[in-house]
């Protein structure tokens, strides 16, 4: 199973998410990020040294490549609606490449399991969104 077409639609349209790693020590620690969908990978990066003394490579460095990412809006608080899609993948080290922001360093999350709720951009009813889950293979 994969993204649908409208998942991957949304996916390309969203320029920012949260990142999650983890610390060899255990600590989790998110942080927001510029994301860059290709159809079938994110990637996570920045100008070259910088990005390499970053948390979250240092994490993936570390040997924790498991991630989670969330991309998300909302489109309205009134109705409310809000609509997104969290994945946990697998984050390789950086490698040189041109991406969203530019030549750099970039890290490539392959993704295993995804939920999207919402891709439709509905108000809230009743009930809260159902989700969608997929396993990326």
């Amino acid at each position: 199973m994969s993204f649908t077409e409208e998942e991957v639609e949304y996916l390309r349209s969203q320029m920012t998410a949260r990142l999650a790693t983890v610390a060899p020590d255990g600590q989790p620690d998110v942080v927001p990020v510029a994301l860059e969908f290709d159809g079938t990978h994110f990637w996570v990066g920045g100008p070259g040294e910088s990005f390499l003394g970053t948390r979250k490579v240092r994490n993936v460095a570390a040997g924790s490549r498991n991630v989670a990412l969330v991309v998300d809006d909302m489109v309205s608080f009134d109705p409310f609606i809000v609509r997104g899609i969290r994945v946990y993948g697998i984050a390789d080290p950086p490698v040189e490449r041109v991406g969203m922001i530019g030549p750099g360093l970039y890290m490539r999350i392959t993704p295993t399991v995804s939920w999207s709720w919402n891709m439709a951009g509905e108000p809230v009813g009743e009930v809260w969104y159902p989700s969608r889950r997929a396993v990326h293979t």
